[in-house]
């Protein structure tokens, strides 16, 4: 890899970003995240080691990598410290390669109780948010009430903010006995952490600019999927960042050109997580057999996540709306069983034949897949390296769908392990 790469996800999450992002991180200099926060889980297993990573980037596992976490990342200060602490658990010496954006907003508690009340409120219309609190700190921060991470170094502002927190949302905090309302406690509990952020903080955006300047290898990694964009996803059934590519730039305070190539990461079948609509979605034992070989198991929340075929209508969305010039396919080897593989070439709404994803995506709640079916391979691939060593029938499945997408296939994931992976 020379050039500068961002890793987006193509579907609802959960695609393999965080194995992907490793193996790109090898060859790059700098790995950078852009946008989301805790809610996102990147699973990475190196020999017999797993690392679950939620804020900080997959590329960190790589001695010597330099790691930012950009403005556009909502971070919850205390879910950081239990990764770094977790890091340092298992021998990762962060020190001097991990950079926080000082003006990246705070996930405090007080956003975790008012999430937690908020979808309880919803009722049947619940969202399936992670109950991570980070729509109510976007949230904050779009209304600018938001708390940012240079606001810990200022303690009177930080008080200052943090009680006006009390006025704009009496109706969660006033009265309540729960601890994360207690704002004092918020207060104190940051400046415990004063300490370690002062060695974290930096301008992200200025930083990147020079590292790219001086010739280095920026991999700009995404969190969730393109159909959980804020603007462009199943909205509202959708994360509260945006996931496509475009928040790279903004999450991290650089221009559209700073990036060469768009890699979309897609899993050879599709699973969903949370309230929402999925078209190809399997409720029969197809998908309980997807989810028992797929593991198919939130890494951040441990919910069973829905599953189905692949559909390839969402998918020329996601390619559209990032400029996708390349996929790595995941969980290629979750298929080997399948004696008949369905895959949603195009969608019938209201008699009307569909190629492309309805213009008001909550129609996808009404839409009926129209399927292609085609021949498995019933056999195990499994830790195969190279395309050629694929079932005929594995390979013209992924032929199939980069023709559709009219993109290349780069990267090919035969099972979970860093070294099973074919590299096109």
């Amino acid at each position: 890899m020379n050039k500068n790469v961002a890793v987006v996800g193509c579907q609802w999450g959960d695609e393999g970003k965080g194995k992907i992002v490793d193996l790109l991180a090898s060859k790059a200099d700098v790995i950078a995240r852009s946008q989301g926060g805790a809610n996102a889980g990147h699973t990475i297993i190196v020999g017999d080691t797993k690392y679950v990573l939620h804020l900080i980037p997959s590329g960190i596992i790589h001695p010597g990598k330099i790691c930012y976490i950009g403005n556009g990342v909502v971070i919850d200060p205390f879910a950081l410290k239990e990764e770094l602490d977790f890091l340092t658990e298992k021998g990762i010496d962060y020190s001097g390669r991990l950079f926080v954006s000082s003006a990246a907003n705070l996930v405090l508690p007080y956003h975790k109780l008012i999430d937690a009340v908020e979808e309880r409120n919803r009722g049947t219309d619940s969202i399936g948010t992670t109950m991570r609190g980070i729509g109510p700190a976007y949230v904050d921060k779009v209304a600018r009430n938001g708390i940012r991470v240079a606001d810990m170094f200022a303690p009177d502002r930080l008080r200052k903010r943090l009680e006006h927190q009390l006025k704009i949302k009496a109706e969660y905090l006033t009265g309540s006995d729960d601890e994360r309302a207690d704002i004092d406690r918020t207060f104190d509990k940051l400046q415990e952490l004063v300490p370690l952020f002062k060695k974290l903080i930096c301008d992200v955006s200025l930083e990147l600019t020079q590292a790219m300047k001086n010739g280095k290898i920026v991999l700009f990694e995404g969190a969730q999927g393109s159909m959980l964009d804020v603007d462009l996803g199943t909205y509202p059934y959708a994360t509260s960042s945006n996931t496509t590519v475009g928040g790279a730039l903004t999450g991290l305070g650089l221009g559209p050109k700073v990036i060469d190539e768009v890699v979309g990461v897609v899993k050879a079948y599709v699973t969903r997580v949370g309230a929402g609509p999925f078209p190809t979605e399997l409720m029969d034992s197809s998908g309980e057999k997807l989810r028992d070989i797929g593991d198919e198991f939130g890494a951040t929340t441990g919910r069973p996540r829905r599953c189905g075929w692949l559909d390839l209508v969402a998918l020329r969305h996601a390619v559209r709306i990032n400029g996708v010039d390349s996929i790595a396919v995941t969980k290629l080897d979750v298929l080997d069983s399948f004696s008949k593989i369905k895959v949603c070439i195009g969608y019938t709404l209201n008699g009307e034949s569909l190629s492309n994803v309805p213009l008001d995506l909550a129609e996808l709640s009404h839409v009926k897949p129209v399927y292609k079916s085609v021949d498995g391979w019933n056999c195990d691939t499994t830790g195969i390296t190279r395309f050629d060593d694929l079932p005929e029938n594995a390979q013209s499945y992924l032929r199939f769908i980069a023709d559709d997408l009219e993109v290349q296939i780069r990267i090919v994931s035969t099972g979970a392990k860093r070294q099973e992976t074919i590299l096109v």
